[in-house]
C-alpha cells in the first residue's frame, strides 16, 4: 500500500470525521453484541420455565407462570428492538462521517489534479492522450475515494467487530472459540494470495478503460472526418475491440473476486457446524446450555458480513492502488516551465534573442538555430518563411511555453526565466495557429479569462476583427453557442474571434500566429487595415505567409530551415531580390492568375 499513503494527508486534514467515524463504529458494535446475549437470555430463560410450566400442569400457577413468560419474551424482545435501533442509528451516523469524508476528499483530489493539469506545460499534454488524462480524474480518483470511505469504514468495522466478538466468545467457551476460529488463517492465506492478483488486474484494467476512453473521445471529436471518409464500420471494430479487450479484463478480476464468496461461506458454514457438534457434546455434559448454542451461532452470523467484505474490501484498496499509482506518477510530473521568479515588470518595453538555439524535447527537432533579433516597443515586426521553419517556435518561445536549451530571451534586459510568467504573459495576447473556442456562447469566447465588460468593448473588437456583421446575422447572435471547439461556425470566423479575443483585454504585445490563412484576402486587408489602427501603439508581432499582408511592417524576418535568412523593412528585403524578393513575384503571379 505504499502508493496509498500520497492519501494519508486528507486523513490528517479530516482527521476530526474519521475518529468520530470510529466513534461510532465502535459503539455501534457494543450495542450489536447486546443481541445474542439477551437471546441466550431469553432462550435459557424460556427452556427452564417451560420445564416449570409443565411441571405445574394442572395447578393454578400454571396460568400465572404462562402470564410471567410472556412478559419475559416481552421485555427480552423489546431490549433487542431497542439495541438493534441504536446500532441501527449509530451506523447512520457511521456512513454519514466516514463516506463524507471521502467524498471530500474526492472533492479536493480532483480539484488537486485540476490544478496540476494547469500548471503543466505543453510538451506534458503533447505526451499524454486526452482520454488517459480524463480517465485519471474521473474513474481513478472514484476507486481511491472507495478506499478512503466503504474500504476504510468496513476495515474499522471488521476490526472492531472481530475484537468485541472474539472477546465475548472466549468468555463464554474457551475450547468452542477455538475451533469456530480453526478457518480464519486458511481466509488470512487465500486472501494474501489472491490480493497479488487483483493488484495487477486492476492496474490492467486501469490502462485498458483509458485506451477505451481515449478512442472514444478521438471518435467523438473527428465525427466529421469518421463519416466523411465512409469508415463507420471500422471504427466501430476497433472501438469494439478496445471495448472487448476492457471487458475480459473486468470478467478476468470477476473471476478472482468471486473465490471469495463461496471461501466465506464454506468456512462459515464449517464453524456453524462444529458449533452445533461440539456444543450438543458440551449440553450433554452440563457445561453449556442451548442458549449458548444460539449465542454462538448469532456470533459467527454477526462475523459472516465482515469476513466476506474482507474480499471486497481487499479487491477495492487493490484497485485503489493501481490508481493512485497514476495518480502519483501524474501528481509528481514536474513542469518544466517553473515560474519561481518573483520579479515583475510593468511593461515589455523589449524583446531580444541572443543566439537562440531550440530542440523540441520530445521528437528531438531542431527548430531553430542561432537566431538573433530584437522587438521594440510599438513595432511592427513580420516573420514569413515555409511550412517548418520556426515561425510559430518564436511565437512560443515568446510565450515561454518553452524553455531554450542555448542563447538566451530577454524581456526588459531581464531574463525571461527570471521575471514572473503569470504577469507577463497577462500582457501578451495570443492568437494561435490552431484555433480553440470553448463550448460557450461567443460573447463568452470572446471576453474568456476577463472581468465583465460591456457589449459596446466586445462589439468594437469584434468590428476591429471584421466578425461583427457574422455575428449579428447568427439566430442569437452574441449569445450563440458555438458548440464544441467552435463546430458550429467557420474557419475563418472561428480565426476571428479569436482575434477579438485577444484584442480584447488590451494588451501590450499581439501575438498573431497565422491567424488569417481562413479568410479570404479582401478581408485580411479588411482586419489589418482595422489591426493598423487600433494597435497603433503596440508592440505587434504577425507570422504570416502572405507577403501582401505585412508590406507596411517596420521589421520582416525571413525564416529558412530555423534560421534568420534575411530582415529589414519591405523595401530594403525588395533590393536584396533574394528569397522575400522570390516570395513576392511568386505570390504576385499567383494573384494575377486569379
Amino acid at each position: 500500500m505504499k502508493e496509498l499513503k500520497a492519501v494519508n494527508k486528507y486523513f490528517i486534514k479530516y482527521k476530526h470525521l474519521l475518529i468520530l467515524g470510529v466513534f461510532f463504529v465502535i459503539t455501534s458494535n457494543i450495542f450489536g453484541l447486546y443481541t445474542p446475549e439477551y437471546i441466550r437470555y431469553s432462550i435459557d430463560i424460556l427452556v427452564e420455565n417451560l420445564s416449570i410450566y409443565h411441571l405445574t400442569d394442572g395447578f393454578n400457577q400454571q396460568a400465572f407462570l404462562k402470564h410471567n413468560i410472556a412478559l419475559l419474551i416481552l421485555f427480552f424482545a423489546s431490549v433487542i428492538l431497542l439495541t438493534s435501533l441504536i446500532k441501527g442509528l449509530l451506523m447512520f451516523f457511521m456512513r454519514q462521517t466516514l463516506i463524507v469524508m471521502s467524498r471530500k476528499v474526492e472533492y479536493d483530489q480532483k480539484n488537486e489534479m485540476y490544478l496540476q493539469y494547469q500548471k503543466l506545460n505543453t510538451t506534458f499534454y503533447k505526451r499524454n492522450n486526452t482520454g488517459d488524462l480524463m480517465s485519471r480524474i474521473s474513474e481513478d480518483v472514484s476507486r481511491v475515494r472507495m478506499y478512503v470511505g466503504p474500504a476504510v469504514m468496513y476495515l474499522i468495522n471488521t476490526a472492531a467487530l472481530f475484537a468485541m466478538v472474539i472477546y465475548v466468545m472466549f468468555d463464554i467457551n474457551f475450547y468452542l472459540s477455538i475451533l469456530v476460529l480453526l478457518p480464519l488463517p486458511i481466509l488470512v492465506y487465500a486472501i494474501y494470495k489472491v490480493s497479488s492478483i487483483i493488484n495487477i488486474k486492476s492496474e490492467n484494467i486501469s490502462i485498458a478503460l483509458s485506451a477505451l476512453t481515449t478512442r472514444a473521445q478521438e471518435v467523438f471529436s473527428g465525427i466529421r472526418v469518421v463519416q466523411s471518409f465512409a469508415i463507420d464500420k471500422l471504427v466501430q471494430d476497433e472501438f469494439y475491440e478496445a471495448s472487448n479487450h476492457y471487458k475480459n479484463q473486468n470478467i478476468s478480476l470477476a473471476k478472482v473476486d468471486s473465490f471469495f464468496m463461496p471461501l466465506m461461506v464454506l468456512l462459515i458454514g464449517l464453524s456453524m457446524l462444529l458449533v452445533v457438534y461440539v456444543g450438543g457434546i458440551e449440553i450433554t455434559k452440563g457445561s453449556f446450555t442451548a442458549g449458548n448454542i444460539a449465542e454462538f451461532v448469532f456470533y459467527i452470523n454477526m462475523l459472516t458480513w465482515p469476513v466476506a467484505s474482507l474480499g471486497w474490501c481487499v479487491s477495492l484498496i487493490q484497485r485503489a492502488e493501481a490508481s493512485q499509482k497514476r495518480i502519483n506518477h501524474f501528481l509528481e510530473d514536474k513542469n518544466e516551465i517553473r515560474n519561481d521568479a518573483t520579479t515583475s515588470i510593468d511593461e515589455i518595453k523589449a524583446i531580444a534573442f541572443k543566439d537562440v538555439t531550440f530542440t523540441y524535447p520530445d521528437t528531438g527537432i531542431q527548430a531553430l538555430t542561432n537566431i538573433n533579433l530584437e522587438i521594440k516597443k510599438g513595432e511592427k515586426v513580420a516573420i514569413i518563411g515555409k511550412t517548418g521553419s520556426g515561425k510559430s517556435t518564436i511565437a512560443e518561445l515568446i510565450l515561454r511555453t518553452y524553455d531554450i536549451q542555448q542563447g538566451a530571451i530577454n524581456i526588459n534586459q531581464f531574463n525571461i526565466q527570471d521575471i514572473d510568467l503569470v504577469g507577463y504573459r497577462d500582457k501578451i495576447g495570443y492568437t494561435p495557429q490552431d484555433i480553440f473556442l470553448f463550448s460557450d456562447t461567443i460573447k463568452n469566447n470572446i471576453i474568456f479569462g476577463q472581468d465583465v465588460l460591456s457589449d459596446e468593448t466586445i462589439e468594437q473588437y469584434a468590428k476591429v476583427a471584421h466578425v461583427h456583421n457574422d455575428i449579428h446575422q447568427l439566430p442569437k447572435q452574441y449569445d450563440t453557442i458555438v458548440g464544441e471547439r467552435g463546430v458550429m461556425l467557420s474557419g475563418g470566423q472561428k480565426q476571428r474571434i479569436s482575434i477579438a479575443r485577444s484584442l480584447v483585454k488590451n494588451p501590450e504585445l499581439i501575438l498573431l500566429d497565422d491567424c488569417l490563412s481562413a479568410v479570404d484576402a479582401h478581408t485580411e486587408k479588411t482586419i489589418l487595415n482595422n489591426l493598423q489602427e487600433t494597435l497603433r501603439n503596440k508592440t505587434v508581432v504577425f507570422i504570416t505567409h502572405r507577403i501582401f499582408a505585412i508590406m507596411n511592417f517596420n521589421k520582416i524576418l525571413v525564416l529558412e530551415d530555423g534560421k534568420i535568412i534575411e530582415q529589414g523593412n519591405h523595401a530594403q528585403l525588395m533590393d536584396l531580390k533574394g528569397t522575400y524578393y522570390d516570395y513576392y513575384q511568386l505570390q504576385q503571379a499567383e494573384v494575377a492568375e486569379v
